[in-house]
């Protein structure tokens, strides 16, 4: 009996009801299953009542904004792969939709063979061997279970505290994307709940990595002057 294909399914938020329809007919006829919304309560209400393999945001919307949007579905599917489409170029808004996790970022006007490129790259990276994902990330050496608290790499159980596995899961949910320091400083706190400093925040993660990575199996690496990428054991 042949396996039916999982036919992926595309939200597309854009309010522009010309480019919408074009972009919806365009990503159809290659395959794809597109659900459009005009704005952020129509998408809240689709990603409530249906799954999705992937949302195309766009930032400037009638009853709010992509960003905000991208931050809520980034808090309840870390896994959901984002790509921003909008016409707001400037380099404070491109690292600001990176900075809340999105898989890419294409400013109008677009291409659109570049953009489908694009989405098959982003799906591919959310469909990888190496899962990265809300509850947890496997690849065979290290195992992370975010809803347990527990970490085994190479079959051994580690010792992983609050905040290393705070620091794993922003990591793993923007895995391939610079996540900046103070993107991270902005999450972690100290046992008496004061958010800790950039120098605690260098100990920390050169702690967890001592943990987690060893000789051929290095996940994060330092950008220098930014932040850090999880990198997938590459």
């Amino acid at each position: 009996m042949k396996r039916k294909m999982h036919v992926k399914k595309i939200l597309v938020v854009e309010d522009d009801l010309a480019l919408s329809a074009g972009l919806c007919f365009e990503l159809d006829t290659s395959g794809y299953l597109t659900v459009a919304a005009y704005g952020c309560r129509k998408a809240r209400r689709f990603l409530e009542d249906e799954h999705f393999d992937l949302a195309i945001l766009d930032v400037n919307l009638p009853d709010g904004n992509g960003f905000d949007l991208c931050r809520e579905i980034k808090a309840a599917a870390a896994d959901l792969p984002v790509i921003f489409l909008t016409a707001k170029d400037l380099e404070e808004d491109v690292l600001n939709g990176f900075d809340l996790g999105a898989d890419d970022y294409i400013t109008k006007p677009f291409h659109t063979q570049i953009l489908k490129r694009r989405i098959e790259v982003a799906l591919r990276r959310g469909n990888s061997g190496a899962k990265a994902v809300e509850d947890g990330y496997d690849d065979g050496f290290l195992r992370l279970d975010f809803q347990a608290l527990t970490a085994v790499r190479s079959g051994e159980k580690l010792n992983i505290t609050p905040n290393e596995y705070k620091l794993l899961r922003l990591l793993t949910a923007n895995a391939g994307n610079i996540v900046t320091r103070q993107t991270l400083l902005e999450k972690l706190w100290d046992c008496d709940e004061n958010y800790i400093d950039d120098h605690t925040l260098t100990v920390t993660m050169n702690r967890l990595r001592a943990k987690i990575e060893e000789e051929g199996h290095s996940y994060i690496r330092t950008v220098r002057g930014m932040g850090y990428i999880w990198t997938g054991g590459k």
